[in-house]
């Protein structure tokens, strides 16, 4: 996947992180090859998703890692340069065109560059209800969570997104916006995506496929509105798989293929292309 040259995308660019919590690689690569994704594949550099190795095998961990500047790496032998990465002597990732800053984690780092930081928060390690739950938003100048945007939800996406369009529409037109979205949809439990499913039979590989269909449906509307205003330079990722059954492992803070292992991809968006 070409590296663009982040201090170009820096000042210029609104930035789009979205994180597809619990997603797994198998079952993104296999969805957008059948075409039951195509509102996402349509994005994704030559329709096809990344393979890459996560940073943490958690939520808090990988958010941690990703929002000091570690991004999933690639699933091949490195070094891989990084797109952002804190001043740090030494650094081995660090190259030409990653946007570097001098503060202790990415969003400061582009609040400092003139950003207003927007968190739109998807699983509890968002929610602000505890001191846990309130260190990642923590980061970010202005932070949403709503528990109609969390896991129970079956609509959560779509609440998230008219929470973004919201956000959006209040911005003055020059302010730079780096805008970060956890996504709750793919997280157990997500039984009631799939058509038939019931609570009791729970959640299985099949239900996990069908929330990633159904933030597909909607997806089309994020990218409009993160797009609304100039060119958005945008990053999709899981932060890590979750098992189901895989091995005798279900769930995920584990070391497996199917936890470890994420898509990735980054891509720019214009505003004619960012179709609903």
């Amino acid at each position: 996947m070409p590296e663009p040259d982040m201090n170009a995308v820096v000042g210029d660019h609104d930035i789009l992180l979205l994180t597809l919590d619990t997603l797994r690689h198998d079952v993104a690569v296999e969805l957008a090859a059948e075409g039951r994704i195509p509102h996402l594949a349509r994005q994704l550099p030559g329709g096809r998703w990344e393979k890459r190795h996560a940073p943490g095998s958690f939520t808090y961990a990988s958010h941690q890692a990703i929002f000091a500047g570690f991004l999933p790496t690639p699933a091949e032998p490195g070094p891989h340069p990084r797109l952002f990465a804190a001043s740090f002597a030494g650094s081995e990732t660090t190259a030409e065109g990653t946007f570097v800053y001098d503060t202790p984690d990415l969003v400061s780092g582009l609040a400092a560059a003139g950003y207003r930081t927007v968190c739109v928060g998807g699983v509890g390690f968002f929610n602000r209800r505890g001191p846990l739950g309130s260190v990642l938003p923590g980061l970010f100048q202005e932070a949403h969570w709503e528990e109609e945007f969390g896991v129970t939800s079956p609509h959560s996406f779509e609440n998230q997104i008219a929470r973004v369009e919201q956000v959006v529409g209040q911005l003055p037109t020059e302010q730079r916006l780096f805008l970060f979205v956890n996504v709750s949809a793919l997280h157990q439990p997500n039984w009631f995506h799939l058509p038939g499913a019931t609570r009791e039979a729970g959640d299985t590989r099949e239900t996990h496929a069908a929330a990633l269909e159904y933030v597909d449906r909607h997806i089309g509307r994020l990218f409009a509105a993160a797009s609304s205003r100039r060119r958005c330079f945008v990053i999709v990722c899981s932060d890590h798989g979750t098992a189901y059954g895989d091995d005798g492992y279900t769930g995920h803070r584990l070391g497996h293929e199917s936890v470890w292992t994420v898509p990735y991809a980054h891509f720019f968006l214009d505003p004619a292309e960012a179709v609903r």
